[in-house]
């Protein structure tokens, strides 16, 4: 898997150096970061006694030309609402914000690198674990 779009879990493994995600980002080519990752990392920041180095090493990261920020438009909420449909159908919930991250994957043909096991209830939906 080359080409990802970062769950928020994986870009705090990335930074607290676990090997298993360190080692991953090597062999990326792309690696996408959804509107609603960048909004969780900021509310966690914070929350934590570091906001600032945490929004510098974030800037740092974001400024890598293999990252890429990717937002949400009206082809997103189609996505978002077919995902959101089927999960129902199932009776298998996930939170809002893992929808939003899953529909900007599914349109950019990306896998969600996540260490998140319900992304595997939507179909279609590569998902890249740790």
């Amino acid at each position: 898997m080359r080409k990802v779009l970062l769950d928020t879990n994986i870009y705090v493994a990335f930074k607290r150096k676990e090997m298993e995600v360190v080692k991953a980002f090597h062999h990326l080519d792309y690696i996408g970061i959804d509107i609603t990752v960048l909004a969780e990392l900021y509310s966690g920041f914070k929350y934590g006694k570091k906001e600032k180095l945490n929004r510098i090493e974030l800037k740092e990261f974001l400024n890598n030309p293999r990252v890429h920020l990717l937002e949400h438009d009206h082809t997103t909420a189609e996505f978002y609402s077919g995902i959101y449909f089927a999960l129902r159908g199932k009776g298998c919930p996930i939170p809002t914000n893992d929808i939003w991250i899953a529909a900007v994957a599914m349109q950019n043909g990306l896998a969600v690198f996540t260490k998140d096991n319900h992304f595997s209830n939507i179909d279609g939906l590569i998902v890249k674990d740790s």
